[in-house]
């Protein structure tokens, strides 16, 4: 087990039980990804954490896989599914590197507030590629801390030494959208609700 692995373990029941910090920009990302679902849609969620948004758009297609690297986190995803009697989310410990999975499996694809805290986003985001069917899509949300903390390139690996925090890279919004367009996706929506937040983007891959 890694150390990010130890730390989201650490921190998984206090993380379950913080409220959400822009509730308002978190509904208005749920309506924007359900405009892009079907009811027969098969989705996979990357870093799905405590399986929160899982669930809030299981109603919505016809399954989801959730998975994260975090044992603790999927222990508490699966205990909100089992007391709503959500049966159409599967959670799974796993990332997506681990995952038996064919190309060309999933129609949507959601890695929220995950792209920053992998150690190579564009290795994820070709495997992301690889899993969608023509014209399916990716919905990130993602912390670009280059647009305005550039500085925290240098303080946040010395925060993981120590285990004070995950791993986290910092890149800007443009270097983001280069990752996804190099990948071959097209952005088909983007938004951030003010500066310095997270970027939300629906980017499609191309038919």
């Amino acid at each position: 087990m890694d150390q990010s692995t130890k730390f989201w373990d650490k921190i998984a029941d206090r993380y379950a039980k913080q409220p959400i910090a822009d509730e308002t920009a978190y509904q208005k990302k749920l309506q924007v990804t359900r405009e892009y679902f079907q009811p027969d849609m098969e989705v996979l969620e990357i870093g799905c954490g405590t399986g929160s948004t899982a669930i809030a758009h299981a109603p919505c297609v016809n399954h989801i896989r959730a998975i994260d690297f975090s044992s603790k986190m999927i222990e508490i995803a699966q205990g909100k599914a089992d007391a709503e009697n959500i049966t159409n989310v599967t959670f799974e410990r796993s990332t997506i590197d681990e995952i038996s999975a064919s190309d060309q499996t999933y129609d949507a694809v959601l890695g929220l507030s995950i792209l920053h805290l992998l150690e190579n986003k564009e290795a994820v985001i070709a495997k992301v590629y690889d899993l969608l069917k023509p014209g399916g899509i990716f919905v990130t949300s993602t912390a670009c801390l280059g647009d305005t903390m550039s500085f925290f390139k240098f303080i946040a690996p010395i925060g993981k030494f120590l285990g004070l925090m995950p791993l986290v890279k910092v890149f800007t919004t443009k270097e983001l959208e280069d990752s996804l367009t190099d990948a071959g996706f097209e952005i088909d929506y983007q938004w951030q609700p003010d500066k310095g937040k997270a970027v939300f983007i629906v980017a499609k891959k191309a038919k």
